[in-house]
């Protein structure tokens, strides 16, 4: 993965954990697909 996805999917996975959020608002959060997020934490 390259450097950014990793850090993405870091920052992803902390947020998801800290609040206790949904995939959809998590995407909403980072202006990104829930597809993304979906893909960042998975891998």
């Amino acid at each position: 993965m390259k450097t950014y996805i990793e850090e993405r999917a870091v920052e992803v996975a902390n947020f998801i954990i800290n609040s206790n959020a949904t995939v959809r608002e998590t995407a909403k959060k980072f202006g990104i697909s829930k597809s993304t997020v979906h893909m960042d934490v998975a891998k």
